[in-house]
């Protein structure tokens, strides 16, 4: 197990119970933080241990973990070392976007430009790679996956997803997963009741790309999966291009919650409906603000 990731893990659980504002005894679940944080259980059961031998948990009597006391006076600190490796993440993006790094770069040539300590930069990178727009280079260095860059390639994107985001709500192998939708919920309530105006691009790009992506998956069509996956991973950088628009930003977040609320439902045909709505209001007002 990379003690480099359970590190990163550890404020990243602790700016959770402080976003959702959880109290002392509140049941921390293995699966759906793994869910969140985009890892196998494996490194957050980890680092849950971790949490509880310095005494940020406590055991439950049942199984698993809760939060104790500790991990409420350590949030603070937790929330300044995960904004400084933000900072830094979207630095890295915003000079890859305006091509002021090379496609193909090494390790210690971004610890000098950036001032990052050798695990910084690896925690940095790992999260480069899992979302799709960095890769390892066989034996030596980086390379930067190349990026959507003009508001014409991105409009184009909208119009691909509008073909195949309602048609796969309206798959014959269309099954909602509850769970995942669940959490997906969890994650957009949140950012509507006033996350929204606080959050990172990177996390709000994180939390809708992670409800599209999941109701891409529940069609069944790999195909559909797939494409839509690669499609997010090539417009991220795109995203991080100008400020985020809060109020338009919420008002998709409450577009998702009812979303949600019509696959929960059951109401599959008026799910698919919304689907094109929702994307055709977002296209137009993401490519207004992007050439503003």
């Amino acid at each position: 197990m990379s003690t480099s990731l359970v590190s990163q893990l550890i404020p990243n659980i602790l700016t959770y119970i402080s976003s959702h504002n959880l109290e002392v005894g509140t049941r921390l679940p293995e699966r759906a933080l793994a869910e969140r944080l985009r890892v196998s259980r494996s490194p957050v059961r980890s680092a849950l241990k971790a949490m509880a031998t310095q005494n940020l948990l406590a055991a439950h009597p049942e199984g698993g973990y809760v939060v104790a006391s500790a991990a409420l006076a350590a949030t603070p600190q937790a929330q300044e070392e995960v904004s400084n490796t933000e900072r830094i993440y979207l630095e890295i993006a915003k000079d890859r976007l305006e091509d002021q790094l090379p496609l193909k770069v090494t390790e210690n040539e971004l610890m000098r430009r950036y001032q990052v300590t050798r695990s910084q930069l690896a925690d940095i990178l790992r999260r480069c790679v899992q979302e799709g727009w960095a890769e390892r280079l066989p034996g030596y260095g980086w390379e930067f996956v190349e990026g959507m860059t003009s508001p014409a390639a991105y409009a184009q994107s909208y119009r691909f997803r509008l073909l195949i985001e309602p048609a796969g709500i309206l798959e014959p192998t269309f099954k909602v997963d509850a769970f995942r939708l669940s959490i997906c919920r969890e994650e957009q309530e949140l950012l509507a009741n006033g996350r929204v105006f606080e959050a990172s691009p990177a996390e709000i790009f994180d939390a809708n790309t992670r409800l599209h992506e999941t109701i891409a998956s529940c069609s069944g069509n790999a195909f559909i999966f797939d494409s839509l996956r690669r499609l997010n991973r090539i417009r991220r950088l795109m995203e991080y291009q100008k400020a985020v628009d809060r109020e338009q930003t919420l008002r998709r977040c409450k577009e998702h919650l009812l979303l949600i609320d019509l696959l929960l439902a059951g109401e599959i045909q008026e799910a698919a409906a919304f689907m094109t709505t929702h994307l055709t209001t977002a296209a137009r007002e993401k490519q207004n603000f992007l050439q503003a």
